[in-house]
């Protein structure tokens, strides 16, 4: 199957720096490349102020007609978001199908997505992306067949709005599935809520699976390509023969990420809002470092969990060229942890700072239990750490920890004969 060939636009405030253009560029082809688009050209236009009709203006659009022409390509693809109309204008002085951020993030999770829910997550961002550029794609049509005129009035607009109907009946109906979804999810969580959560978040590519197939020996899918993984993965581990938390790796976040995206995979983000703690992972090589967390934290933000304890993990430490970004990123983030999760640098660091947030409202406890409840000490052990069980002649006592809530629970469990 041959790739599709693009030339890519990058359009920026006059303000940007040539270093800024540059690195945003490299994200584009990246973005590009993982949607198995093949990259023949690229193309910079600083903006003085957005056109109404083609966002960069006619003149600039027939220049890009004539390189889109003269490299081959079947497709423009622009680093930001353009109106139904923009993208119809665009494509009738260039030729070509216009392919916008939203549009292009939007095949990358398509072409990724592997469970039904992702893939029905994905579905539902596709069609309320598609649903106001009906009109577009009905004139694609007409010009494939060769009718410039017909179809497009009349019998057209019915069946358009046909189309319309079929579109927002399907929107609700996936709605619904991924309403099933999350009840499934908040069922599964109840059953697990007395066992401390961490989510890993982070710019896409920072690394997030890799630390999870490290810390719990998953076998987790990891590719250098932006938006690899697309479902929340979810993993229990026991740190350090002390307790069990469980570890989620959700999709990757990244800047100017839409909001009705960020809708659409509600589900997937519940791990994250349901954490008793985030893992930032950042990529401490990247020379968009400190923009990175800025994005990712606009995304905390919008989900109102901004002020959730988090840790900061710099990930890709054996790669770093520039030891000075570590004297600065200590100084800005004292209570971060420098890790290689590919090389298992700092992961014990990493593994302590999980536990010292685990454990700090616990408080000690003791509590008697006869040996006809000798099986109760595991649900102990789930809720906290066990210090010390001795054993006496008709019964157990044991020393343990846990989160000053769950004590009561604990001897809820005992009274009640584990009920």
């Amino acid at each position: 199957m041959n790739k599709e060939k693009a030339v890519i636009v990058g359009v920026y405030d006059r303000y940007d720096s040539e270093c800024e253009i540059d690195e945003n560029m490299k994200e584009l082809l990246l973005l590009s490349d993982s949607a198995g688009i093949e990259v023949s050209g690229q193309i910079t236009h600083k903006k003085k102020a957005i056109d109404p009709r083609f966002y960069i203006g006619k003149g600039k659009a027939e220049k890009i007609s004539n390189i889109a022409s003269r490299n081959g390509v079947n497709c423009v693809i622009f680093d930001v978001d353009l109106s139904p109309s923009q993208s119809r204008n665009l494509e009738k002085v260039t030729g070509k199908k216009i392919i916008d951020r939203t549009g292009l993030i939007l095949d990358i999770f398509a072409r990724n997505a592997r469970t039904r829910q992702a893939k029905t997550q994905v579905e539902l961002a596709q069609l309320k992306y598609m649903l106001p550029r009906l009109t577009r794609y009905w004139e694609h049509l007409s010009r494939q067949e060769g009718g410039v005129g017909i179809g497009l009035r009349g019998p057209g607009e019915t069946q358009l709005e046909v189309d319309r109907r079929n579109i927002k009946k399907r929107i609700k109906k996936l709605s619904d599935t991924l309403e099933k979804f999350e009840k499934r999810r908040i069922t599964r969580s109840k059953k697990r809520k007395d066992i401390f959560k961490a989510a890993l978040i982070g710019y896409t590519n920072s690394g997030k699976s890799t630390i999870l197939n490290a810390i719990t020996k998953a076998d987790v899918l990891v590719e250098d390509k932006l938006f690899a993984t697309l479902d929340s993965t979810v993993r229990k581990v026991k740190i350090k023969n002390q307790f069990d938390i469980l570890l989620s790796d959700t999709v990757g976040f990244i800047k100017n990420l839409p909001h009705h995206l960020i809708a659409s995979f509600k589900s997937t983000l519940g791990e994250v809002k349901e954490a008793d703690i985030l893992l930032h992972i950042a990529d401490i090589t990247h020379p968009k470092l400190e923009e990175q967390i800025f994005a990712v934290n606009e995304v905390l933000e919008s989900l109102n969990i901004l002020e959730k304890p988090t840790i900061i993990v710099f990930n890709k430490l054996d790669i770093l060229k520039n030891e000075k970004v570590i004297r600065q990123m200590r100084y800005e983030y004292p209570d971060a942890v420098f890790i290689s999760a590919l090389r298992g640098i700092g992961l014990n660091d990493l593994i302590q700072e999980i536990i010292r947030f685990a454990v700090k409202d616990f408080v000690d406890d003791e509590v008697v239990i006869p040996f006809s409840k000798f099986k109760y000490i595991n649900k102990i052990k789930k809720m906290g750490k066990v210090i010390s069980t001795t054993f006496e002649d008709d019964s157990i006592h044991i020393h343990y920890k846990a989160r000053r809530e769950d004590l009561g629970k604990v001897r809820r469990i005992l009274e009640e004969g584990g009920k």
